[in-house]
């Protein structure tokens, strides 16, 4: 899944009123609110401060506030923008600074698109990848195999290796294809590998 890698800004200004839109990366609810609060606190003298967020793999948690806007002039169509751009574990605030001019509830929705579009502009966007760890302990007999199968495999990625009276490999794997790795392995090794599922880690 997308996610941005750091904070981001981005800024638009629409008949006199300008639209700042910041962006955060975030793992929980919590973590999103605390974010909307910091910006309220260092924007405390504009007139909005309207907020969204996606969070999980298939947007889980989901939130928007118009803070005083006319409703669904704001919050949801940034939200909108997020799916659009397919980015999960992201909130971002918009924070207007009212210029005298009234922009409709249409250009509402434009401005406050277009601050966050031109926030994720800036934003360092990663593709996160959920791997499965497996632990393989063969005998030293096997050693030269099992490294051979895992340089042969881009999308593997060796985490540390455990010399004793056996040798263990701690092998990161695409999620999807954990199991198929394991009997890979176990067939490779003639069935005397001991694979054991790890922990499930995020990379990017």
């Amino acid at each position: 899944m997308k996610i941005i890698l750091e904070q981001a800004e981005g800024e638009i200004t629409e008949k006199k009123s300008r639209f700042i839109a910041t962006m955060c990366p975030v793992d929980t609810k919590e973590q999103a609110e605390q974010f909307i609060a910091q910006c309220k606190k260092k924007y405390w003298d504009a007139r909005h401060n309207c907020s969204a967020y996606v969070i999980g793999e298939h947007n889980e948690i989901m939130h928007s506030s118009d803070d005083g806007e006319p409703s669904g002039t704001a919050g949801r169509p940034m939200l909108s923008v997020l799916e659009g751009a397919d980015l999960h574990n992201v909130a971002v605030v918009v924070t207007r600074y009212f210029g005298g001019v009234l922009l409709g509830t249409g250009g509402l929705v434009r401005a406050y698109q277009g601050a966050v579009s031109a926030a994720i502009a800036n934003c360092h966007i990663e593709e996160q990848i959920d791997l499965q760890l497996l632990y393989v302990t063969v005998e030293y007999g096997d050693v030269g195999k099992i490294q051979y199968f895992i340089e042969q495999k881009q999308e593997y990625r060796l985490e540390e290796t455990e010399y004793g009276v056996k040798v263990v490999f701690r092998i990161a794997v695409p999620v999807e294809m954990a199991e198929q790795s394991r009997k890979e392995l176990i067939q490779l090794t003639g069935g005397k590998a001991e694979i054991e599922m790890g922990d499930v880690v995020a990379s990017v």
